[in-house]
């Protein structure tokens, strides 16, 4: 005869609590209970034996108990698992062995494999605010995203996916409003963003991210330290001190304070505030750009109010470098760039291009070979290699050669460029 398909399967045997605490949820058996509950989140058999060192008199008597018999002398407690399976179905305390019976003591044990997976998917669900973000409003900051995943940041800041998600979701807000134009204050961009003018404070994990994404957004360099932080806020139009962040001009004209200075020959310095509440009302055709003040100051001794418009970055583009550079850029000027010829020029002159447009001025491996040769002295090349996007024969040209060629050496050449 056929079995009947139809008949229900018996339900699992009930376990016997009363006597199952009695036997097995002592204290003195804790740690027996700890390591079968270990096995079992790890899918790992129950069979073998288990070892405690040290173990008391009661937990001793405790297993003697469970076995029936003593366990061993020795220094260690062994205890096989299949042994204490076997006496936990053949009493009936627990019919269905061993696993069953550290679950009706315990609860559920969920499988690490689950755990894990679940977990995986809470911290793949915590990006998805980014996601949207990439695919609605930013597809730029893609690479950026996918270093967030994977270099651990948002899990040290926030450490669980739900505080993530919380985390990613007000950075996602505070990069879809940026760049901001016109510039606003860091704290007036933080309230009306977030309803707390505090939010993007320095330390505050939302404003480690949300500067980050910055960077990503603007290309601005790596660095450390206040003023830093300061120029990276400034270069998406976040300023937290619109005065610190100035640019020294020559013979740059468009407002009065910046007519009266081209007429005297003299350098002027704008700072950010400036630029961003009245920038120059006019643009010149061309403006030349140098790195150092030493060719500003020598240009202003030596040509006084003949001198074109020249603007000095003095190292790094500043915040105000940036604007002013990027509004003259927008009202038709063409900048022409020189820097030093050597490892850190090349960087800045890299960034200042990731930002805006600038044709090299005596700034390409043919006039950096000229240079060399014309200073026998100049000093050697140091540091790490950078390329120069604008002439890719600039980097082979500093590797072959060797040397390091500052502004002053050609400041000569630069002034014949600019004497009218």
């Amino acid at each position: 005869m056929s079995e009947d398909t139809n008949t229900p399967r018996p339900l699992s045997a009930p376990v016997d609590h009363d006597r199952l605490s009695r036997l097995l949820g002592g204290p003195e058996l804790a740690w027996l209970i700890d390591r079968v509950r270990r096995r079992m989140e790890r899918d790992e058999p129950l069979t073998g034996p288990v070892a405690l060192a040290a173990p008391t008199a009661a937990q001793r008597a405790a297993a003697e108990r469970l076995l029936g018999r003593a366990p061993g002398a020795g220094r260690s407690l062994s205890v096989r698992l299949d042994t204490v399976d076997a006496v936990l179905r053949r009493s009936g305390i627990s019919p269905d062995g061993l696993a069953a019976a550290v679950t009706a003591l315990t609860g559920p044990v969920a499988r690490l494999a689950d755990v894990r997976e679940r977990e995986a998917h809470a911290w793949r669900d915590a990006h998805a605010p980014l996601d949207s973000l990439i695919r609605t409003d930013r597809p730029e900051l893609a690479e950026w995203a996918d270093r967030l995943r994977q270099d651990g940041l948002v899990r040290r800041l926030a450490r669980t996916p739900h505080a993530a998600k919380t985390l990613l979701g007000d950075t996602a807000e505070a990069l879809r409003r940026l760049p901001a134009d016109p510039a606003v204050s860091l704290s007036a961009f933080a309230a009306a963003a977030f309803g707390d003018a505090h939010a993007l404070d320095d330390g505050a994990p939302l404003a480690t991210l949300v500067l980050s994404g910055v960077r990503a957004l603007t290309g601005f360099p790596d660095g450390s330290g206040a003023e830093w932080r300061r120029e990276a806020w400034a270069s998406a139009g976040l300023l937290k001190d619109a005065l610190s962040s100035t640019v020294l001009t020559l013979g740059l004209r468009g407002t009065p304070a910046l007519d009266w200075a081209a007429d005297s020959g003299e350098p002027a310095v704008l700072t950010l505030r400036q630029l961003t509440r009245v920038p120059p009302r006019t643009a010149p055709a061309a403006v030349h750009v140098c790195e150092n003040p030493t060719v500003l100051a020598t240009a202003a001794d030596t040509l006084g109010p003949a001198c074109p418009p020249l603007v000095c970055l003095q190292g790094q583009p500043s915040a105000a470098a940036l604007t002013l550079l990027r509004h003259l850029h927008a009202h038709g000027s063409v900048l022409h760039y020189h820097g030093d010829f050597d490892w850190g020029g090349l960087r800045i002159a890299a960034a200042l291009l990731r930002r805006v447009p600038w044709h090299p001025w005596r700034y390409t491996a043919a006039d950096y070979r000229t240079a060399a040769a014309a200073t026998p002295l100049a000093p050697p090349l140091t540091g790490t290699p950078a390329d120069a996007p604008w002439d890719p024969d600039l980097r082979p040209a500093l590797t072959e050669l060797g040397v390091r060629i500052e502004e002053e050496t050609v400041l000569d050449g630069l002034l014949t460029d600019l004497a009218p």
